[in-house]
């Protein structure tokens, strides 16, 4: 599915590397690749920063993950001497690298989770697996300067506050109040006696700002651009790829429209200052030009040329700049109590193969976040820089610039070294020193295969196993290839399994909004406009694409799920049924046609309501902040290939009808979807998300993270504490009617129209892979890659 899978995060590759099950004895290798077909890559190929699932999938097959789980996708707590369970009738030994204890102690509220590793475990470059790996791993991830898409530092263990922020938690408290009031005051506020904070805080945040912003964020966004867009923007502007690689900040300036060329006096013009270049002889704009361009745009205001304009790939300001200030007057306030914490007091290591992790309370999505892959110190670290014993733990505090300088070629204990990332094909090769036994098949390639190409790839031998999208298509394809006419022929075997995650349409609150507040009864009324449209047209598009193979879902959680409601439970609703009254939409005698004029009615009401004008039938004009015009990117390889494809253009010449113009951007680069998504400045988009087997929502939904991997930018303190309240408990049934009340609170604010819970597909060539070599009973929870070392291909 594209590369909309962001989202299962740490927990894809946390799987992939720690169930791989069985036992490999030194078998005699075969040189003859294993060619596996994949969606778009980024290139993040980092345990520590790796975002997409298909960059997950990379590092996870070099990777070795702490927690072993079952086809259930159950906890395996014995995994070093194994544990047998059933699976419908059939008995499988599961083991992993390393056994897990969880004692939670009621009277001090307290959970110790426990991981004693595996011994004689080696990293592919032969340096032996310790704990001292694990902690570096951990503090890593809890550094404040981490950005990654791992949330460990958000658990409560103890000490991880006092420990990111040098200062004790009340200290915390009065100064991250004090950060937000400056924050939101913004740098031209003139600092009073009745303001709480002083002049030199302000000036504090400021000037650490300006730099970073104006300066850094624009030369980011120059190497970004850069890196991506030359060979369009050299058609832009008339100059040649090695012309522009002397003159990057027009390059920077066309992508992120600062500048552009004039084409009658052929001059290269800043689009707010109207400063002119010739673009020859060394007359180019520098990136303090390009500085001077934001700035005048954005009226000097660092924070909203940020929140717009950032590629996505820098830092959070706002997170990079609360830190030092919080330790800078926070650790001078007379209150501040101990002056440093030099370690976080719940991350203990007891000896050379066990770690100990202590948390406050108790949470139960919380062992699947502490799973972390075991990442070399010697290679992403430096072990002049690791003592334990006094508080060193291979780096800087502060400091990642060794983790990211690393990013795109990972290394670890996983079944497969990276070899290299070329014309988009990742190349591995077998790890003499994985722990299981050196996988058969020598060499692996992960390729880069459009969707259009997947079946017909499996055909001509150019892959030989891939995951398409199951649609009625694809199916007509497999039948058309296997003589038999079958799904499982001569050519072509299938596997299906219900995908762990779902499709949505999402809706970005701070882009789609009325006025300044996106919180508003008004932003919420133009968003439901959208969300009507968009929801009314499911059935005939899934049904469309995919047959039987998927179904239309109601909430934005995977159907997989524990959690997910019920078409029997007490207050089930069709998604985006009611109007802006609250009353049922639709009735039950009603056909297609006449529910979606129903829906188009309803759309047109809620748009009066966020304070458009209309006429009765069409809106005229939009209100402050709000738009007659919206972009929907939908990643379809340009050619519309995407589930959602026939939903979005009915939804687009409904809209129409009633004055809403929806832009379709289907671009052949996807990775325009997730710049954009990572940026925050995405109106609407067609994706899915992974899951995970926890349904935690932190990642997806806390206003924590409004700023990361909330794409939707919702900031609810109900929906915070319910996510939270959520986590602590170890009670199934109070979970999920938390969890319930969660999803009302994201269905109020109109930002994720749930669509489909389809089938996974992995589709293996009969003719080159040994199939009887594969892993048996594949599940959701358990994939094609899960027993590596004894696959093989066939001998040709």
């Amino acid at each position: 599915m594209k590369k909309s899978k962001i989202l299962a995060l740490l927990m894809a590759a946390t799987m992939l590397a720690g169930v791989f099950a069985g036992c490999s004895t030194q078998a005699k290798q075969q040189d003859t690749p294993l060619v596996v077909g994949y969606s778009d890559f980024s290139g993040r190929f980092s345990p520590f920063f790796a975002q997409t699932a298909y960059d997950q999938d990379v590092v996870g097959m070099t990777q070795l993950g702490l927690l072993t789980t079952d086809r259930t996708g159950g906890i395996v707590f014995d995994a070093i001497k194994g544990e047998t369970r059933d699976y419908e009738g059939t008995s499988y030994k599961y083991t992993g690298a390393a056994d897990l204890k969880v004692d939670f102690d009621e009277a001090n509220n307290k959970t110790v989770y426990t991981w004693k590793l595996r011994s004689g475990m080696k990293f592919s470059d032969g340096q032996p697996v310790t704990a001292d790996d694990v902690i570096f791993s951990y503090y890593t991830f809890c550094d404040p300067t981490y950005t990654g898409s791992s949330t460990v530092y958000s658990l409560p263990i103890l000490g991880i506050s006092e420990y990111r922020y040098q200062v004790n938690s009340a200290m915390k408290t009065k100064y991250t109040d004090l950060f937000d009031m400056i924050w939101e005051a913004d740098s031209t506020h003139v600092v009073t006696a009745g303001d709480a904070w002083t002049q030199e805080m302000a000036d504090f945040i400021w000037s650490y700002t300006d730099d970073a912003w104006w300066t850094s964020e624009v030369q980011s966004i120059v190497d970004y651009c850069m890196a991506k867009y030359t060979d369009i923007v050299a058609g832009m502007v008339g100059k040649t790829a090695e012309e522009l690689a002397d003159m990057p900040v027009v390059v920077g300036m066309v992508a992120w429209g600062f500048g552009g060329m004039d084409d009658e006096d052929g001059l290269f013009y800043g689009a707010v200052t109207g400063k002119s270049w010739t673009l020859t002889g060394g007359d180019v704009p520098t990136v303090a030009d390009y500085v001077e361009e934001a700035k005048l745009a954005y009226e000097d205001n660092a924070a909203a040329f940020y929140n717009v304009e950032s590629t996505g790939e820098t830092m959070d300001i706002y997170n990079a700049a609360i830190t030092p200030f919080i330790q800078e007057f926070g650790s001078k306030d007379p209150d501040a109590g101990q002056a440093s914490f030099p370690n976080i007091a719940g991350i203990k290591k007891l000896d050379n193969l066990t770690v100990e992790i202590t948390l406050d309370g108790f949470d139960a999505a919380a062992v699947y976040r502490l799973a972390v892959e075991i990442t070399p110190l010697h290679y992403y670290g430096d072990k002049a820089k690791y003592n334990y014993d006094n508080n060193q733990f291979g780096f800087d505090f502060g400091d990642l610039s060794k983790q990211q300088s690393l990013i795109d070629a990972p290394m670890g204990a996983g079944a497969y070294k990276f070899i290299k990332y070329e014309n988009r094909i990742v190349y591995f090769e077998a790890n003499d020193n994985y722990w299981e036994g050196r996988p058969i098949i020598k060499n692996l390639q992960f390729k880069e295969t459009a969707e259009a190409d997947r079946v017909s790839g499996v055909v001509s031998g150019v892959i030989d196993l891939t995951d398409p999208s199951f649609s009625m298509e694809t199916v007509s394809e497999v039948k058309r290839a296997n003589s038999n006419g079958e799904l499982n022929g001569d050519t072509i075997e299938v596997s299906t399994v219900d995908n762990l995650g779902y499709g949505y349409i999402g809706i970005c609150a701070d882009t789609v909004k009325v006025g300044n507040d996106k919180a508003s009864e008004a932003s919420k009324n133009l968003r439901a406009a959208f969300a009507t449209i968009l929801s009314v047209y499911r059935d005939v598009a899934i049904d469309s694409y995919y047959g039987e193979r998927a179904s239309v879902i109601n909430y934005p959680i995977s159907n997989t799920s524990w959690a997910a409601p019920r078409t029997t439970d007490q207050g089930y609703r069709v998604a985006f049924s009611l109007d802006k009254d609250g009353n049922e939409i639709y009735t039950s005698d009603m056909n297609s046609d006449a529910k979606f004029a129903a829906a188009q009615k309803a759309a047109y009401d809620f748009l009066i309501a966020a304070g458009y004008t209309g006429d009765g039938t069409k809106v005229t004009a939009a209100p402050d902040g709000a738009k007659l015009d919206y972009e929907l990117i939908i990643p379809g390889d340009g050619k519309g290939d995407h589930p959602s494809f026939l939903l979005v253009t009915m939804a687009k010449d409904a809209l129409a009808q009633i004055g809403i113009t929806l832009n379709i951007n289907d671009p052949a680069d996807s990775n325009i979807l997730w710049d954009k998504l990572n940026a925050g400045t995405g109106e609407l988009w067609c994706a899915a998300w992974g899951a995970t087997i926890d349904p935690d929502m932190y990642q997806v939904y806390h206003s924590d993270n409004s700023t990361n991997s909330n794409h939707y930018r919702i900031a609810d303190a109900e929906l915070d504490r319910l996510i939270m309240e959520a986590r602590t408990s170890d009670d199934q049934a109070f979970r999920r009617t938390t969890y319930k009340a969660a999803l009302d609170v994201i269905g109020d604010w109109a930002v994720e129209v749930p669509v489909y819970q389809r089938q996974n597909a992995i589709i293996f060539s009969t003719q080159r892979m040994d199939l009887t070599t594969l892993t048996p009973d594949i599940t959701t929870f358990w994939g094609w890659s899960a027993d590596l070392t004894t696959m093989k291909m066939i001998e040709q």
